[in-house]
């Protein structure tokens, strides 16, 4: 089978679709025949090695995190799957691998994919939607009446925080490029600022919660929006703002955390349409590595990439 790999840390240079043998479930593994697969900027974080702390130094290494698709076998101890199931899920970081035909991934890392949603949309919700489960939902607790304010609204975590805050009744303010404007109000926040222009003072002790979804914002730009017991949370560089935040009680880097109640919530409002995600291009394996060095290289992208084995 065909898989995007690599035998070193690096630059896109290093990454190679290669033919690989087909793999075998563990006892607690499923094989999965991959339909869709999601990109996201962690896969070139650890593909330049910077979780290598982490992640080893084993190689060959696969490529690739969210993914959903068809299970093809199971291993002897898999009790919630059997085999024709369409699932979702992502790996951690040690296992990365879904830009490929197919892989294995254990049983606790795979949910079943509601019928009523693609492959695609199924693919490109999770690593986003469970980054803003865990802030907004998990850490936050937003609740009905709060103020929220998401910088990068339009991105893949800050389009999933805007629709989690506004299914449980807060009022959500973002900010993003001018050009996307309008497409953030249609969306559902009330305002949407220009992220270049926008001068946190106007809005001083306005917001119960900030998500930094862009890495727009800094600790003192969140301390002047934050109401008094205020919470910012901070998804860019989780890992060094975990070393920077971590005797603050206002201020959180985040990681997304799958809670026994986060995947089926995210499918639940997916299969509910109110939790999509937005799809900006979609490639086959044999196209997918010169489109992912053009979305780490430009950095804008307008929707989700994603790779259709």
């Amino acid at each position: 089978m065909k898989r995007i790999q690599y035998h070193r840390y690096g630059g896109p240079e290093v990454l190679r679709l290669e033919e690989v043998p087909p793999p075998v479930p563990a006892r607690d593994q499923l094989l999965v025949r991959i339909k869709a697969a999601a990109a996201n900027p962690i896969d070139w974080g650890i593909r330049k090695g910077r979780l290598k702390m982490m992640t080893g130094s084993r190689f060959p290494r696969g490529l690739g995190h969210d993914f959903a698709g068809v299970v093809e076998a199971i291993g002897p101890d898999v009790k919630r799957f059997k085999i024709g199931d369409e699932v979702l899920g992502a790996t951690g970081p040690r296992d990365a691998g879904s830009f490929a035909e197919a892989m294995v991934i254990r049983e606790k890392s795979v949910f079943l994919k509601p019928t009523s949603v693609s492959f695609e949309q199924a693919a490109a919700l999770t690593i986003t939607g469970a980054t803003a489960y865990t802030a907004l939902i998990e850490k936050g607790r937003v609740s009905a009446g709060q103020n929220v304010f998401v910088s990068g609204c339009m991105g893949g975590v800050g389009r999933a925080g805007v629709q989690l805050a506004l299914m449980r009744g807060a009022k959500v303010t973002g900010s993003c490029s001018a050009s996307d404007r309008d497409e953030a109000l249609a969306l559902g926040v009330s305002e949407a600022l220009d992220y270049h222009a926008f001068d946190p003072a106007a809005y001083r002790g306005r917001f119960d919660l900030v998500l930094d979804a862009a890495g727009a914002l800094s600790r003192p730009q969140c301390d002047v929006l934050l109401k008094r017991k205020g919470k910012a949370f901070y998804v860019t560089n989780p890992l060094g703002n975990m070393v920077r935040f971590l005797f603050s009680s206002r201020h959180h880097a985040v990681i997304a955390r799958d809670s026994p109640h986060t995947m089926p919530d995210l499918t639940g409002a997916a299969a509910q349409g109110k939790l999509m995600a937005k799809i900006g291009r979609t490639v086959s394996l044999s196209e997918a590595i010169p489109a992912l060095v053009e979305l780490e290289t430009t950095a804008r992208p307008k929707g989700k990439l994603i790779v259709i084995p």
